[in-house]
Formats: structure tokens, C-alpha cells, sequence
């Protein structure tokens, strides 16, 4: 089953030396068991974000930033393949970035799944 890591973290605890450690070994160890997708990929400032939406037939509105209520930003996406939810749990709490902010942990929609996202609990 593959999962979405969504590398949360809030810029007041984020360490002084957090990118000059990375991950801290954390990439290998994924790799090395075979569960780790994709790389990952850290994001750029969220000064640099638009938020799109569009309603009312074709108007498109925009707006600076991320649109979400909460002093945690998401900072990068990791995509992990493994047997269950219980242990991608695991694989989130060894990463380092939830020392000092938090992964949220969200299963990927199999387009092929005859139950839509929207309908599932």
C-alpha cells in the first residue's frame, strides 16, 4: 500500500542545524528496506505559494500563500510503499523532521479502487 508523508513543521522549532543534518540517514535506511518511492522533496518558502480555487463556472480566485489555518507548515512530500497503515506509522515516527513538527501519514487513492476518496470514512 502506498502512503503520502506530509512533512509538517513549525518554523519556530525547526533546529538552527535542521538542513545541514537532512535526514539524517533516515533516506538510506527507507531505501535499504525497500520502502521508500520517492526521494522526497522539500518545498520552497511559503511566501512563494499561490492557493488556487475555482468557483462559480469559470472564476478562478487566487491567493498568496498557503490558504490553512495553522502555524504548521507543510515543508516536503515523501511517498512510501508498505504493508499497512500500522507501519507506515512506524516509518513516520523514525523520521527526523517529527522531533520538531509533525508527518501527516495519508494513504494514496488507487484510481483503480471502485470507492472514491470522498466516500470512503
Amino acid at each position: 500500500m502506498k502512503f503520502a508523508l506530509l512533512i509538517c513543521a513549525d518554523p519556530t522549532l525547526v533546529p538552527d542545524d535542521a538542513f545541514a543534518k537532512g535526514c539524517e540517514g533516515w533516506t538510506e535506511e527507507m531505501r535499504e528496506r525497500g520502502v521508500l518511492l520517492d526521494g522526497g522533496m522539500g518545498l520552497r518558502s511559503p511566501a512563494e505559494a499561490r492557493t488556487v480555487r475555482v468557483r462559480e463556472g469559470d472564476e478562478v480566485s487566487i491567493t498568496d500563500g498557503p490558504f490553512a489555518e495553522t502555524k504548521e507548515l507543510i515543508g516536503g512530500l515523501t511517498v512510501i510503499e508498505c504493508a499497512d497503515l500500522e507501519e507506515a506509522v512506524k516509518i513516520a515516527g523514525a523520521h527526523p523532521s517529527a522531533r520538531y513538527g509533525a508527518i501527516e501519514v495519508r494513504p494514496i487513492w488507487d484510481p483503480t479502487d471502485p470507492n472514491p476518496p470522498w466516500e470512503q470514512p
